[in-house]
């Protein structure tokens, strides 16, 4: 199973640990992420807890809002990014040690959290496949010569690149499926 650790979703996005620096390297293996509303409320039968949860505004008002025993109980099962620099619930950071799992904050909105993190994952996690072939960026479109060796795939990719074209990858091409509508290749 592919898998990114915490500390490369906090390099590529940004996100500053506030909490649990020793558990940077934990394993995230779905881009799937939640925002807890229901799990705050107590209702667990359905948990993803493979999930990062995103707590934001909205999230953190209604945890401040919770009796403090029912919010530790919930808390210990969840684990955290928090958006707008919002300070997390000292449940939380309670919950985070018992848990070991590492509270990471980020700057912007929540909504733009959530997109940059599931735009990463998805693109890290996704399944790849491995052609024989040459990758070109060809007017901004990409294209993607294959045959049996010795046909010329080299020759015809390093007449494009002469004329301009930039050439992506030779011999061997990885690809993945970013969302429903984008390949990608490198």
């Amino acid at each position: 199973m592919k898998s990114v650790t915490v500390r490369e979703l906090i390099k590529n996005i940004h996100l500053k640990p506030i909490y649990g620096e020793e558990y940077l390297d934990r394993p995230i293996v779905t881009s799937e992420i939640s925002r807890p509303g229901l799990e705050l409320a107590g209702f667990l039968n359905f948990y993803p807890a493979e999930r990062i949860q995103l707590l934001g505004r909205t999230e953190t008002s209604f945890v401040a809002s919770m009796d403090e025993g029912i919010r530790l109980e919930v808390m210990e099962r969840l684990c955290f990014i928090i958006s707008r620099k919002l300070e997390p619930p000292k449940e939380l950071v309670e919950a985070a040690a018992k848990a070991q799992i590492p509270i990471l904050q980020a700057t912007s909105k929540t909504t733009q959290v959530s997109s940059s993190v599931t735009n990463f994952l998805e693109g890290r996690l996704a399944e790849r496949s491995s052609i024989h072939g040459v990758l070109l960026d060809v007017f901004g479109i990409g294209l993607l010569i294959t045959g049996e060796s010795g046909v010329g795939k080299s020759e015809t990719a390093l007449e494009l690149v002469q004329k301009g074209h930039r050439l992506v990858a030779d011999d061997r091409v990885e690809l993945y499926q970013y969302d429903e509508l984008t390949l990608i290749g490198e």
